[in-house]
C-alpha cells in the first residue's frame, strides 16, 4: 500500500515538471522579457557609476526633456496604431475562428473561414518582413498596415523626401506581390 502511494506521488511530480517544462519551452517571450529587463538594469547600474551623481543626471534629463515628450507622443502613437490594428484582426480571427467551431455551417462556409484566417496570417506576416525591410534602411519606426491591395506606410524619420518615399514604395513593390497603391506617410519625430 505504502508503495503505491509513493509511485503515485512520483507520477504526480514527474508530469508536473513535464508540464512546466513544457509550458516554459513554448512560451520564450516571457524567458526574454526577464532577461531583456535584467540585462537593462544592469546597464542603467554601469551607466549610473560611469555618468557620476543623480544630481548630474537629473540636470541632463532637464536639458532633453523637450526631445524626449515629442518622442515618446510619437512612440505612443505607434504603439497605439498597432494595438488598433492587433485588436481589428482579432475580432475577425474570433468570428472567423466561430464560425470554424460552429456545428451549423456549411463545408464551404467552414472552408472559407479558414482561408481567410490564413489569409490574415500572411497579411501580419508580409507586413512585418516589411517594417523589417524599412527599418533595415535606417529609419526608427515603421508600421505597415495592408488593407485589400491597399498599404499604408508611417515612417518615423527626421526628415522627409519624394526620393526616400520612393524607395519605400520600390522595396514594398518588391516585397509584396499584386500591390495596389502605396501610401507612405512621414511622422517627424
Amino acid at each position: 500500500m505504502l508503495l503505491k502511494k509513493q509511485t503515485v506521488w512520483l507520477l504526480t511530480m514527474l508530469s508536473l515538471v513535464v508540464v512546466l517544462s513544457v509550458y516554459y519551452i513554448t512560451s520564450p517571450e516571457q524567458g526574454s522579457q526577464d532577461l531583456a529587463g535584467i540585462e537593462e538594469a544592469e546597464n542603467a547600474e554601469e551607466n549610473a557609476e560611469e555618468t557620476g551623481t543623480a544630481e548630474e543626471e537629473a540636470e541632463m534629463q532637464e536639458e532633453n526633456a523637450d526631445a524626449t515628450v515629442s518622442t515618446v507622443e510619437s512612440d505612443e502613437m505607434f504603439v497605439q496604431l498597432r494595438l488598433d490594428l492587433d485588436d481589428q484582426r482579432s475580432k475577425e480571427k474570433e468570428a472567423l475562428t466561430a464560425v470554424v467551431a460552429s456545428s451549423e455551417a456549411t463545408t464551404a462556409q467552414i472552408s472559407e473561414a479558414k482561408d481567410q484566417i490564413e489569409q490574415l496570417n500572411e497579411i501580419a506576416t508580409k507586413e512585418h518582413t516589411l517594417e523589417m525591410l524599412i527599418k533595415s534602411m535606417n529609419y526608427e519606426d515603421v508600421l505597415v498596415r495592408a488593407e485589400g491591395e491597399e498599404v499604408r506606410i508611417t515612417v518615423k524619420a527626421e526628415e522627409h523626401s519624394k526620393s526616400a518615399a520612393n524607395e519605400i514604395i520600390r522595396a514594398a513593390k518588391n516585397e509584396i506581390e499584386n500591390l495596389g497603391a502605396v501610401a507612405v506617410e512621414f511622422q517627424v519625430k
